[in-house]
């Protein structure tokens, strides 16, 4: 018996097919994650490290160059670049197509560990960076200020950056382009010769005292207690009175051979939204979440988070993925919307012109 015979001698049951099938394709419609793009891993990774200080050529030499020679030898390698810069060495591996890009990242990890012991003592640990759809920021808001300009970056990472990352969903949530808080300490080279004092010397005295340093514990009856040395500086006034060095049985302090400023970091970039200076938040989701539900909460929260700004920052949306992929959705219902009434008239005219339609009569006409 052939599947159409039993569907027309059987309508009950194949309409009970059907609205079950309905019914399981709508449950699982709601369960489906929705995104703009679909997870796709590239075949590419990126090997950023970071050495403060150096310049292009030191981090050429110290840097890429031995990163370069270990990295020539992970597998499947298709194409190697470096990019050397003040303080940063950026080096893209580009793999063969058809490859886990999983295990070719442990691979990379796993040369990098083998040469870790011959980089600087001073550059940080290289941090790899593997590129995927994830990546692509699901919302980006505007943080426009006046007055709060200089504290823009801690008002921004306390008050709205740590409430956007606690939304179920979301990966990380990152601040660009606002100032950040700097202590500048500027040496007079005279004052300095005077004293007979070196920049090294200075640096490292207050690297040594701007440290909170862990004593261990001690008991005292039955009770335990964590003995914890409290160095750092609360205010840059604090450091005027270090002592930096002793000159003819007296004492030099910081203030003697510096002038410190408190101010605002050398920015490499700045945010401006319609002519206004202020900064810029970038949302990003967690592998598999759904981003037009991440956008709704995100939506329902933000004005929580505006109250409880100063009066003279403003948060906006720049871009928000969700309006694409709520029009790409809606264009979708409109498509099939348009289809199932073209079937059903197509299927209604073939009744009208006499009995079934020839598809479901098909299998009973005699040969």
């Amino acid at each position: 018996m052939s599947l159409y015979s039993s569907s027309v001698k059987r309508p009950v049951t194949t309409i009970l097919v059907f609205v079950a099938i309905a019914i399981i394709g709508l449950f699982s419609l709601q369960k489906l994650p929705i995104d703009l793009y679909p997870d796709i891993d590239t075949n590419m990774i990126m090997v950023m490290t970071t050495y403060q200080g150096a310049s292009a050529q030191d981090i050429e030499q110290n840097l890429t160059r031995p990163l370069e020679n270990t990295l020539n030898s992970v597998e499947h390698l298709k194409h190697i670049t470096s990019n050397s810069r003040e303080n940063i060495s950026i080096i893209t591996l580009e793999f063969e197509y058809g490859y886990d890009i999983d295990a070719l990242t442990n691979d990379v990890r796993d040369k990098l560990d083998m040469i870790s012991s011959f980089l600087p003592d001073d550059s940080n640990t290289p941090i790899i960076f593997k590129f995927s759809s994830d990546m692509i920021p699901i919302a980006l808001l505007s943080a426009q200020a006046s007055e709060s300009l200089p504290g823009l970056y801690k008002i921004l990472d306390e008050n709205v950056a740590n409430p956007l990352a606690r939304v179920d969903g979301v990966g990380s949530v990152s601040i660009a382009g606002a100032p950040k808080r700097e202590i500048h300490v500027y040496l007079d080279p005279i004052r300095m010769e005077a004293y007979n004092l070196s920049v090294e010397n200075v640096a490292a005295l207050i690297g040594a005292e701007n440290r909170n340093i862990p004593g261990g514990t001690f008991d005292i009856g039955s009770d335990t207690y964590a003995l914890r040395v409290q160095g750092e500086f609360k205010d840059p006034k604090d450091m005027a009175g270090l002592v930096v060095g002793y000159s003819n049985g007296g004492v030099v302090h910081l203030s003697d051979v510096a002038t410190i400023d408190d101010s605002l970091e050398e920015r490499a970039q700045e945010s401006y939204t319609n002519g206004v200076q202020g900064a810029m938040v970038i949302i990003q989701k967690q592998s598999g979440a759904n981003s037009v539900e991440i956008s709704d909460q995100v939506g329902k929260i933000l004005p929580t988070i505006q109250k409880n700004l100063p009066s003279d920052v403003k948060l906006d949306y720049i871009v928000d993925t969700s309006d694409n992929i709520r029009n790409t959705i809606a264009s979708l219902e409109e498509t099939v919307i348009y289809a199932l009434i073209f079937v059903v008239l197509v299927v209604s005219s073939s009744w009208d012109d006499g009995g079934l339609p020839l598809s479901s009569c098909s299998p009973f006409l005699s040969p």
